[in-house]
């Protein structure tokens, strides 16, 4: 992520326009994520305000198998039965939930961090190998409708949009809670 040119949604070398436009559009998402996150304790991202709520690190795994999910749907041509089967090894990120507050705890920023890092730079790996008709490329979708590739990535980064809402949340819940209890 090139964070002098974080504001500028524009081409990059060896990628075609449309993956470019759209890299740039993620690497601003996750840039304003990570500030979120910045610095973040074990402590803080455990905190969960009550027992169906998210923690901000269950949320970073999720935006991890979000973005693994779409690249199996989009560049690597698995059947249905062998998404079936990856998207239940990305679990219990994927989903969320009880089973993902369960496991996704007691882990330090830099896991998460390396994770997404990674997850990334497969992504611009694919975004350089395709041609941007693959991002037209339709199939069935929600709700009975078609969607298309570049749709399918829409989502993961407005699905990291909705969830940072949901860390800032967190965030001030944890600091009102440690206000409240450092005046006990």
């Amino acid at each position: 992520m090139d964070k002098e040119s974080i504001y500028l949604i524009k081409e990059k070398d060896g990628m075609n326009k449309d993956f470019a436009l759209l890299l740039s559009m993620m690497d601003y998402v996750r840039f304003t994520s990570l500030n979120e996150v910045e610095g973040a304790g074990v402590d803080l991202l455990d905190y969960r305000c009550h027992d169906e709520a998210n923690s901000i690190g269950m949320l970073l795994a999720h935006f991890d198998a979000v973005e693994k999910i779409y690249q199996a749907l989009t560049f690597e041509n698995v059947s249905d039965g062998e998404i079936e089967e990856y998207a239940e090894s990305l679990e219990p990120a994927l989903s969320l939930g009880g089973q993902a507050a369960e496991k996704i705890k007691g882990k330090k920023l830099e896991y998460y961090l390396e994770n997404l890092k990674v997850t990334r730079e497969r992504t611009v790996e694919y975004f350089k190998q395709f041609d941007e008709s693959r991002l037209y490329e339709e199939s069935d979708w929600w709700n009975g409708k078609k969607g298309n590739n570049f749709f399918k990535w829409f989502h993961v980064f407005e699905d990291e949009i909705n969830h940072r809402g949901q860390i800032r949340m967190i965030k001030k819940l944890y600091t009102k809670e440690l206000l409240s209890t450092s005046v006990e």
